[in-house]
């Protein structure tokens, strides 16, 4: 897990698979729950679990927008008249 994180502003890294990046965040966040590291390892993990956010939310919104055009074409296809 020794990435370098990206600064806020960056895009997310989307050739991380979503379950990827899901499952590593996970990890993470049970690492920094038992407590008992360091304040730099720390840190680190939290940096890095942000970046992981970023990415799974990435993939998430992309999901919910191809949704959102398959369901308009739906609609767009039931409409009288056309």
């Amino acid at each position: 897990m020794a990435r370098a994180t990206q600064s806020t502003n960056e895009a997310p890294d989307q050739t991380l698979p979503f379950e990827q990046a899901r499952d590593e965040l996970n990890a993470i966040v049970a690492e920094l729950e038992t407590g008992g590291l360091g304040l730099e390892e720390s840190l680190r993990l939290w940096q890095r679990g942000e970046e992981l956010v970023r990415v799974c939310q990435s993939w998430l919104d992309q999901a919910q927008a191809s949704i959102a055009k398959a369901m308009a074409e739906v609609t767009d296809d039931e409409k009288p008249g056309e």
